[in-house]
């Protein structure tokens, strides 16, 4: 295969030590590609295999030119519930994708579907939480076998600009209230700063113990209480703060941190991570989501982007959790993209029909009591 500038060769790594070697080609191809976020960074996805990745079970799809790496597809092969080809990362990975130097365009995209057919013999690739633009995208648009897209989990987005601005969009009543939560910031003397990359490892230590002390007595992830948790978290944001691709904000009040939150920073999106706060804050009626956004419209508002001339999206990532809709967000659902090869085909539809059955069975527990259920056939993959 061609593309511009000479022709493109697939190769497949299974090897966790190459992986690891491979982090400076890795992160030059992330730069190149400009719908890549932090998850699908080097440095967070190889700490994420180090944690959590299983022997054996590592496929990264790699699309090289001239010996320059151009495209990669991160994943590993799972066996249940499907034997299935996934996105490294995990359930603790808000968006997964493929890498794709946008100077090879559509050769690169069909180089990596015709690596990935070669990995689909006997497994299907499931691959899940796509932000709308990624770009898996092209590469489904390559595919030639059985495919079928859905949607998967659904994010929430505002808009990266200072507070006053956030605040001017909402209804006037609710503007007013959030002034007041914004004012009382100030009266209680509760400060912020993002901690310098030497200080990050310290910081994100205190804010899992922060997140375990908010969480205490209540029903909580019990991933986010784990020890590799913890290591992979650190092992990850330290770089990504060495190269400005995370901000870790501590909170003092009365002289004490008593919140500390990480957002991660792409070239266009700034996603807010994960926060733990201590509980003295509910105590003395700190809103802390209007704490959280008031400080960080504020770092994002004084920092550029990696793209010049585009602004940042402030995405609250996945979950449409009640807090988040009194901020008036726009909605963006991920994607899921499901490959298969003609005599996979079986595998393709029982994930379609799953993925059918579990709608239904949503749309039910939300229906009203007493309502008929709407519940259709499940939709038909395109098997070309």
């Amino acid at each position: 295969m061609t593309a511009s500038g000479g022709a493109l060769s697939v190769e497949v790594c299974t090897d966790g030590h190459t992986f690891a070697a491979l982090a400076e080609d890795w992160e030059r191809l992330y730069r190149a590609c400009p719908s890549a976020t932090p998850f699908q960074s080097h440095a967070w996805l190889h700490s994420w295999w180090l944690s959590y990745g299983r022997a054996g079970a590592l496929r990264l799809v790699l699309v090289r030119r001239g010996g320059e790496l151009v495209a990669a597809a991160p994943l590993m092969r799972v066996r249940r519930p499907l034997p299935a080809l996934v996105p490294i990362g995990g359930a603790i990975t808000d968006f997964c994708d493929v890498l794709l130097d946008e100077e090879v365009g559509a050769p690169g995209a069909a180089a990596l579907a015709d690596g990935l057919a070669g990995l689909a013999r006997t497994a299907l690739v499931d691959f899940g939480e796509v932000r709308p633009g990624g770009a898996m995208e092209r590469v489904y648009l390559c595919w030639r076998g059985p495919r079928h897209r859905t949607s998967d989990s659904v994010c929430l987005d505002l808009p990266a600009v200072p507070m006053d601005q956030l605040v001017g969009r909402l209804p006037v009543g609710r503007a007013r209230r959030i002034r007041s939560k914004v004012n009382q910031l100030g009266r209680l003397g509760l400060e912020w700063r993002v901690v310098p990359h030497d200080e990050t490892e310290a910081a994100v230590r205190r804010l899992l113990e922060l997140h375990r002390l908010q969480w205490e007595g209540r029903r909580v992830s019990a991933e986010h209480l784990r020890p590799r948790f913890l290591e992979h978290l650190v092992r990850a944001a330290v770089p990504l703060a060495r190269t400005g691709e995370a901000a870790t904000t501590e909170f003092v009040l009365e002289g004490s941190v008593v919140a500390v939150n990480i957002t991660l920073l792409s070239g266009t999106l700034a996603g807010m991570y994960m926060y733990g706060f201590h509980p003295q804050l509910r105590e003395r009626k700190v809103d802390v989501a209007t704490m959280l956004l008031h400080a960080a419209t504020g770092h994002l508002a004084s920092a550029g982007t990696r793209v010049p001339g585009q602004m940042r999206t402030l995405s609250l990532l996945r979950g449409d959790e009640p807090y988040k809709y009194r901020w008036c967000p726009e909605t963006a659902v991920n994607q899921r993209f499901l490959l298969a090869r003609r005599h996979t085909l079986p595998l393709l539809a029982a994930a379609v029909a799953e993925d059918a059955a579990r709608r239904r069975a949503k749309k039910l527990l939300r229906a009203p009591s007493g309502s008929a259920s709407a519940a259709g056939a499940p939709p038909t993959p395109d098997t070309r």
